[in-house]
Formats: structure tokens, sequence, C-alpha cells
């Protein structure tokens, strides 16, 4: 079952315009009680609100998971529990922190509810112990989560990398190679962000917070793995490729230095090219065009059904990523940063 794209348009500028009337109403009380200060690590230099992000994934769920059940093609009834629950713990540990452990133990039950109780036949490596795979699953999609969490750090960055990915996956469910839960979904979430943007652009009125960037992992994690199980793995790996290069090799970096890698720091590629000269503008600019053309490749990947395809369309992706990471990490010309 598929929807066109009129029905998507009206779902993702009626999640746009619920976002920003939320939005609206909630900054005075974030005002008050989930005030962002600045410090080392961050890219702002005055107090702002967080928490935005219970605006963005309330129209979210309100549009995208309400017109599912109309249709009687509703998300896992699981993803709705799942979704609140990793938005609270987001919430609690926005206005005061929670220990590591007991975090990512939260987070992996909220991960856990809709990934381990998926039907026993989407598989994406079938050679595997449906247990084994099942576990492997778990642990990506809980890193999924929390890179998407590490990569909001710059005004405008988790819109400038979820809504190409979003809209990608809404016009390939038009096609029929998304299922319509996952379609709607998507739609909902990139117009709830682009409803966000207006508050979040440099320099920014408004933060997601964890309540936000937490969730919206979860959901586009759920709705590139629904991506994955029909099929189009490469392509559910190119759409998210930039995100999952940076934060993965820093990760890396941090721990092959023997850094505490769970703590809060800002030696992302994209926090490094602000300390470089680049612009906050500039940086998620450069990150909106490099997903513009990972989505493009996702689009070829899904029409052209080669594994030879597959592998340069990758290898196309990854020196497009691997162009932009070094960008960040060289000193700008211009040195006239501006943060957000």
């Amino acid at each position: 079952m598929t929807t066109g794209i009129p029905t998507l348009l009206v779902l993702a500028l009626s999640a746009a315009a619920i976002c920003a009337i939320l939005i609206v109403l909630l900054r005075p009380r974030l005002q008050r009680y989930a005030l962002a200060r600045p410090n080392a690590r961050s890219s702002h230099k005055v107090p702002t609100p967080q928490g935005a992000g219970i605006a963005v994934v309330a129209a979210t769920l309100l549009i995208g998971g309400g017109y599912a059940l109309t249709t009687g093609a509703a998300p896992p009834a699981l993803l709705f529990a799942a979704t609140p629950l990793i938005a609270l713990v987001g919430l609690v540990d926005d206005i005061r922190p929670i220990l590591v452990l007991p975090r990512l133990l939260l987070q992996a039950i909220a991960v856990g509810l809709v990934v381990l109780t998926a039907p026993s036949e989407l598989r994406l490596a079938p050679a595997l112990p449906l247990a084994l795979e099942r576990a492997l699953l778990l642990i990506t999609a809980l890193w999924f989560v929390n890179l998407v969490n590490f990569m909001d750090g710059l005004d405008l960055m988790t819109a400038a990398e979820a809504v190409p990915i979003t809209a990608t996956l809404a016009v390939l469910g038009v096609s029929g190679l998304l299922p319509l839960p996952a379609t709607l979904i998507a739609a909902a979430l990139c117009g709830a962000l682009l409803g966000f943007a207006p508050f979040n652009r440099p320099v920014a009125k408004v933060f997601l917070g964890d309540v936000g960037s937490l969730p919206i992992g979860l959901l586009l994690g759920w709705c590139l793995l629904e991506l994955a199980w029909n099929g189009h793995i490469v392509a559910a790996l190119l759409l998210p490729l930039y995100y999952l290069a940076d934060a993965t090799l820093t990760l890396l970096r941090r721990m092959l230095r023997g850094e505490p890698f769970w703590a809060a720091h800002r030696t992302h590629f994209y926090q490094r090219a602000t300390d470089n000269g680049f612009t906050v503008l500039r940086v998620v600019g450069e990150v909106f065009a490099l997903n513009l053309v990972l989505a493009a490749l996702a689009g070829l990947s899904v029409a052209l059904t080669s594994k030879g395809a597959d592998i340069v369309l990758l290898a196309v992706g990854a020196g497009a990523v691997a162009v932009a990471l070094r960008r960040f990490s060289r000193p700008h010309a211009m040195n006239s940063s501006r943060r957000g």
C-alpha cells in the first residue's frame, strides 16, 4: 500500500505548523526550566532554552502516527511506547544529567522495544541465528540513536542531516519501496523539523535537547531499518553516511587516544570546522549539500538494483564524505567564524 505526494506534502506541512505552534507555546517554560548554559564544549555563547524536541516528536507522532492509524497501516504499537520513553530519558538528562550506565540501559530498553519485537521474517543476514542478528541490530540501533544525539551540537545541524534523509524516504515510499507506516512517519518528521528550523537557525533561539535528538534518532533509525529490511541495505547506509562517519571516526579517535569517549566534548569534525574558521551556516550548508548527494546516490542504488553498482555508489559516497571531513579538519582560508 502506498500514498501519493500531495498527501505527504499535507502531512509534512501540518507537522511543520503544529511543531512551530508548540515551540512558541513551550519556549517560555523551556526558558525557565531547561536553559542550556555555555561551557567549554558548547558552540553557543549565550544561555539558550533547550527542549524544543518535544514539539518535533509530538508533531511527528500526532500527524504521522495519527494518519497511519486512520489508514489501518499504523507503525508497530511499541514504537509509540518506545519513542516517549526515550524522549523522557532525554528530558530528565536535559534537566538533571543521568549517569552513563543507567542512561544507556534506559535507552537500550526503548530501542529493544522496537528492534527485538520486530517480526522474525524481517532479516538482514539470514545466515546468522536470529538472536545474534537482533542483538547486533540492537547495538547498532543504540549507537545510531546516540550518534544523532552527539551530532546535534550546532545550529541547524540535525535539520541539515535529517530533512534530506526523511524527504528521500518519503519519496521512496511513494514508489512503494518503503512500507507505508515508515513513509508517513518520515514525511511527518521531515515537516516537523522544517517547522523547528526557523527557531534553530544561527543564532538559535531554542535547541532540540536530548528530549528531541534521542527520539529523532530512534524514529529515523527505525525508518532506515525498514528500508534495509525491504532489501535496500546500501541505500539505508548511504543516507546517513555523513553522521555515521563523523561520529564513528571521532569515537575511534578518542578511544585510541585513551580519552574518556563517553564524556561530552567538541572534537567532532563539524565542531572542529567552526574552530577552523568555518561559519556555522557554511558548515551546515555543506552538510546539507553533501546529504543531497548521498540521497541521490541512495536513489540510484534503489533504481539500479545491482551489486556492482552498489559497490561503486558506496565508494562514491564514502569519497564525498571523506572530502567533507578533510575540509572540516583543516583551517579555512576565511577565518571569520560565527558560532550559533
